[in-house]
């Protein structure tokens, strides 16, 4: 699906009383929900992981049950809505990463390759920790103090913006 008929059906949806428009196209799968009063950005993204989640379904792990891959799915999901429903109150130990301007967010240097970091890797202070897309130049992502990472905030792909936290280094 092309960008101009994605803006259209974002623009038909913003001037009308739809609340809410999927299309199916292809392989692809556009949905377009309009914000509510009373819900802050940090909620409506919650709400988007949490419905995309449910779209995709669970992943294929071998060995593992389909009952406990849900499960496990859920407990991911329900972790990531705490933690943008908090994210006013809640305060994060160490040495937060934010991101220094609007863009996606990448792991690794190209699809396929290993994160520059996991939780729990050593880093100093210019270690590359992921890339941000921005007008479709690369920006690395620096460390900017020594230590181990504590936690991603971040999905790989997914849009941040400007003085999002990204990681945590203790």
């Amino acid at each position: 699906m092309d960008l101009r008929k994605i803006k259209s059906l974002i623009d038909l949806v913003s001037e009308s009383d739809i609340s809410e428009l999927e299309i199916t196209e292809n392989e692809g799968k556009v949905r377009i929900v309009k914000a509510q009063a009373g819900l802050s950005a940090s909620q409506m993204h919650s709400l988007a992981a949490m419905q995309a989640l449910q779209l995709q379904g669970p992943p294929a792990m071998p060995g593992m049950p389909a009952a406990q891959i849900s499960q496990q799915a859920a407990h991911e999901s329900a972790q990531l809505l705490s933690l943008d429903a908090n994210a006013g109150e809640a305060k994060l130990v160490g040495h937060t990463v934010k991101s220094p301007m609007v863009g996606t967010f990448y792991r690794a240097s190209q699809p396929g390759a290993d994160p520059f970091v996991q939780i729990g890797s050593k880093v100093s202070e210019h270690d590359v920790l992921c890339l941000i897309e921005a007008m479709k130049l690369l920006n690395e992502i620096e460390a900017g103090q020594a230590g181990t990472v504590t936690q991603i905030l971040v999905e790989n792909g997914q849009p941040v913006e400007y003085g999002q936290p990204l990681f945590v280094i203790e």
